[in-house]
């Protein structure tokens, strides 16, 4: 999508710190950190977000946790992190397309939010 934040990241065109990319996805470092690690986790499919995933996409969502727990791992964070989705503007949700928070680094406290 040519006016999307994150599709201009994966291609090149706005530079971010690159943490991990492989076929399906592209990870970076949050410019808005909330924790030491804050990692954002972003399919190169643009999907505008969760609740507008569709069944085909189940993969690539199992793939973004999946990518989340290997830079955890990296990290040294393994034992104490969190993945976080946000949904609609009211949860955060600021850049519409689909992308994983990985926070960790520090004690994190519940409820969230």
């Amino acid at each position: 999508m040519s006016d999307c934040l994150f599709c201009k990241i994966i291609a090149g065109q706005i530079p971010a710190k690159k943490v991990y990319e492989d076929d399906l996805c592209y990870a970076f470092e949050d410019i808005n950190p909330q924790a030491p690690t804050h990692v954002l986790i972003v399919p190169k499919k643009h999907v505008v977000g969760l609740k507008e995933a569709l069944p085909e996409d189940a993969a690539i969502l199992g793939h973004l946790q999946l990518t989340a727990a290997r830079i955890g791992r990296e990290r040294k964070i393994e034992n104490s992190y969190r993945t976080v989705f946000n949904v609609g503007p009211g949860s955060g949700q600021s850049v519409f397309h689909l992308h994983l928070h990985l926070l960790g680094g520090r004690k994190l406290s519940w409820p969230p939010g």
